[in-house]
């Protein structure tokens, strides 16, 4: 094939609505050498608030005999791991007995934590050629009510995302670092920037989030994004896969900027929308200097905004990568190893004392945010009560890389749908995906099967 006789600009912005963005790092920005190198508002009713959807996944799975109840019902008591959510408990489901087969085929964590939202076996490969066999719950309800908020749905994370091979599995670890996926072969670009993802919510605090003022103004900034997806697609032709990986992310983030302009160019869509909430909230203070539960507790109270005001009503958040070794001494007494590494706990009582209390952490944040979300009223209720919050792992015990009797929490009660206050033991290998179906039904976009499911979850 022909060298290429061109070269694009190194930094590349569109502008448009407080938006800034460029283009990835491409082989293509480089001195030419080869081409080988080279409808519904809510389901309760459109007069009432909509529901909301986030997904919270915690990486290595958990000490389920400090995670599961004993007593299922309503009469039960809260384990180790799970005591932060006892102010919670009348807003809470806890759920036992929920499975992934989809998992059981692969390696201990890539092929339990790419298709937690899918249910699908994901393919092993080491590349780029990744697949999680189908589109993310999250996604699938983005495609039916995404259209209904000026974001159609908010991806989040705290790690970069890692590329290369676990040389030990012969997997890609492209696969550690997304949930949230809009085809079986393309994941969502998270943002790991507070700031970042404020603006993106937003827009930039010093007004560039505000309305394009005339029809010219909205024109040329439409004219100026449709000319770089344009580009990007005659580009992706020529890049070789790296490349078009980089590329496609890039572009699904043009479409989330794309949906913004149009938003602020017409009409505001929403049937319904919040009261006693500015329509620019304050941005949360971000100093640089964060340590982990402070960054956490940034995403999380964005979450909390986006659902708050309405700018979208499906959000994901991974609090680490699969396989994270993040040590947590400086933050849980009695804690000095790395994660990953008590989670191998060999049944060994300090590691496994280790374990449990970094399982308790992140079911303390989880509170952090449910207890946020009950404290703003919202019609007869809470934001809280219209929203279904799911804290999970896509693995339960982490030495053994069980994919069975998952740890998941529910928090909210779904618009009204959900009996909360309850451990809800399924029998055992009753499919996660039945939970999912139910959660689809919920926000408006159901469906007659999701993943391996066999029937809707029932929740109340």
């Amino acid at each position: 094939m022909a060298q290429r006789s061109w070269r694009l600009p190194r930094r590349t912005f569109l502008r448009g609505a407080g938006a800034a963005i460029s283009l990835p790092m491409l082989e293509a920005m480089r001195p030419a050498r080869s081409a080988s190198a080279a409808e519904g508002a809510s389901v309760a009713g459109a007069a009432g608030p909509p529901v909301r959807f986030a997904a919270l996944y915690f990486p290595n799975g958990a000490w389920m005999k400090n995670w599961i109840p004993a007593e299922s019902g309503e009469r039960f008591e809260l384990p180790f791991s799970l005591a932060p959510l006892e102010t919670l408990r009348s807003e809470v489901l806890v759920l036992s007995g929920l499975d992934k087969a989809g998992s059981r085929q692969g390696d201990g964590h890539y092929a339990k934590t790419a298709n937690f939202l899918t249910g699908y076996p994901i393919a092993k490969t080491t590349g780029r050629d990744v697949s999680v066999g189908g589109t993310s719950l999250d996604q699938l309800a983005a495609d039916h009510i995404g259209r209904l908020t000026p974001l159609p749905s908010l991806e989040l994370a705290i790690d970069p995302v890692i590329s290369g091979i676990d040389s030990n599995v012969g997997f890609t670890r492209l696969y550690g670092s997304y949930i949230s996926w809009r085809d079986a072969d393309l994941p969502m670009a998270r943002e790991i920037n507070p700031r970042l993802a404020y603006q993106r919510l937003f827009g930039d605090k010093d007004g560039g989030g505000l309305p394009i003022d005339s029809q010219r103004q909205r024109d040329d900034a439409r004219s100026l994004l449709d000319m770089a997806l344009e580009d990007a697609h005659r580009l992706r032709r020529r890049l070789g896969r790296d490349d078009q990986h980089k590329l496609d992310e890039y572009m699904d983030a043009v479409r989330s900027v794309e949906q913004r302009l149009a938003f602020h160019a017409q009409a505001d869509p929403r049937t319904w929308k919040p009261s006693g909430v500015p329509n620019h909230p304050a941005e949360p203070e971000v100093t640089g200097s964060e340590n982990h539960q402070q960054h956490v507790r940034l995403m999380l109270d964005l979450i909390l905004l986006a659902f708050w005001t309405d700018t979208t009503r499906l959000a994901t958040f991974m609090f680490a990568n699969s396989v994270s070794n993040k040590n947590f001494s400086q933050l849980i007494e009695g804690v000095s190893a790395g994660h990953h590494e008590v989670s191998h706990h060999q049944n060994e009582p300090d590691k496994i004392d280790q374990y449990s209390k970094i399982n308790r952490w992140h079911v303390e944040q989880f509170a952090y945010l449910l207890e946020r979300m009950r404290g703003i009223r919202e019609g007869e209720g809470t934001l809280l009560d219209n929203s279904m919050i799911a804290m999970g792992c896509g693995l339960s015990d982490g030495h053994a890389h069980a994919w069975n009797n998952l740890p998941i929490v529910l928090g909210g009660r779904g618009g009204g749908a959900i009996t909360t206050g309850r451990h809800l033991a399924s029998p055992p290998g009753t499919p996660l995906c039945n939970l999912w179906l139910t959660v689809l039904e919920r926000l408006g976009a159901p469906a007659d099967r999701f993943g391996d499911s066999t029937a809707p979850l029932k929740l109340a």
